[in-house]
């Protein structure tokens, strides 16, 4: 069967969906995607945006199997899905949400209906990304979901002696190095993936992934449940968050129930407040409505685009929003919804043209061995004239 996963609420998940189709979206150890590969032991392929489609390519054949990639798989999901028959649809009537679907034809979400399928209502629970700050919120669970699913029967490397380990619940990738810290593990489980490294001096609470690649620096101070993304390096103090990958938070300062996407980095000393000093909760920009969105939390903090800069010194209001490729720096709090492509802080802004928002990115990929291709350029163009409405400066 060919598995392609179709993106939904794109809109609502806005910056990140910008550059990525939903399934991309990291929660804990890995991508949506990457469970579904994992659980369907095959590699599925995307239903996405024009613009992305060329990066994210769907595979046809003459039976497609078309699986919502706002959704966590789960056995019961599985087998559900493996039952349907062509021009079936597996659907939560309490959710209201698609789920999976079997067709010969390729699919036009544009003009989806889904009336013309034969519906069969799925009663369990499932777990799905919704709004932006599901993704820390959700992340402890999945944390503890992708543990299970990867470590099982697999035995970890050995600990080194210099370190204290409290708790039973720690898994170590071939290659990854940790020496002189302190890991607790009794309140969810450590991973470190292959070849990171965490360094002397660091003290850990899971649930935590510090995933291929990635180093925490000495003496950080890390709260679950948070993700390190393949290729980050990390410092100072972090809880509750997700960075998707080759994002750097390299010093002091604290990030708390936040999401960073992939290429962000942030100055030394940069902080995030992520509670209202009155307690009350928290409302954060929204593409979808056009304004600002009551999260019903009382916890959150900073939510950037990929590609997007803090300069030292930088300090974010609570539930700050940055869209993709923004240079933010200054003294003061800057605005709480900061655009793509907008550089400047408090007291200016200025767009932030491509040749200069490229040229830093083709120096920052360089710096990890990856290439800044043109299919990356035209689909940063695309957001530039997409966003522009945003630049109101």
């Amino acid at each position: 069967m060919n598995y392609i996963l179709f993106d939904d609420n794109r809109k609502e998940l806005l910056p990140f969906t910008y550059t990525r189709p939903v399934s991309e979206i990291r929660c804990g150890i890995l991508t949506i995607t990457e469970k579904w590969n994992h659980h369907l032991n095959t590699k599925v392929s995307f239903l996405t945006d024009d613009y992305l489609q060329v990066k994210y390519p769907m595979v046809q054949s003459e039976l497609m199997m078309y699986i919502n990639g706002s959704i966590f798989p789960t056995a019961e999901l599985i087998a559900a899905i493996h039952l349907l028959e062509e021009g079936e649809l597996l659907y939560n009537q309490t959710k209201e949400k698609v789920i999976a679907f079997k067709s010969h034809q390729k699919v036009d979400l544009g003009a989806f209906d889904l009336h013309h399928f034969h519906q069969i209502n799925h009663v369990e629970d499932f777990d799905a990304i919704e709004h932006i700050w599901d993704i820390f919120t959700l992340n402890d669970k999945a944390i503890k979901e992708d543990f299970a699913k990867l470590t099982d029967g697999r035995a970890s490397q050995l600990l080194d002696d210099t370190n204290r380990h409290i708790g039973n619940q720690l898994f170590i990738e071939e290659g990854a190095k940790v020496q002189g810290a302190i890991l607790n593990s009794s309140a969810g489980p450590i991973y470190i993936g292959k070849n990171a490294e965490i360094m002397e001096g660091s003290v850990v609470r899971g649930p935590l992934a510090l995933c291929e690649g990635s180093q925490l620096k000495m003496a950080s101070k890390i709260y679950g449940a948070t993700t390190i993304g393949p290729h980050c390096r990390v410092g100072g103090e972090v809880s509750n968050s997700v960075l998707f990958g080759y994002s750097n938070k390299g010093h002091d300062g604290f990030l708390g129930n936040s999401v960073l996407g992939e290429w962000c980095n942030l100055g030394a000393d940069t902080n995030v407040s992520n509670l209202k000093n009155n307690y009350a909760e928290v409302k954060i920009w929204n593409y979808e409505k056009g304004g600002f969105k009551n999260t019903g939390l009382q916890f959150c903090g900073l939510m950037m685009g990929d590609h997007s800069k803090s300069g030292i010194n930088t300090m974010f209001n609570t539930a700050t929003l940055v869209g993709v490729s923004a240079n933010v720096y200054g003294g003061g709090f800057p605005r709480n919804f900061i655009p793509s492509y907008a550089w400047g802080g408090a007291d200016k802004w200025i767009t932030f043209r491509t040749n200069k928002a490229f040229e830093v990115a083709e120096k920052m990929m360089e710096r990890r061995n990856a290439p800044f291709t043109e299919i990356d350029k035209a689909i940063m163009e695309y957001v530039f004239e997409e966003t522009s409405k945003y630049r109101n400066f």
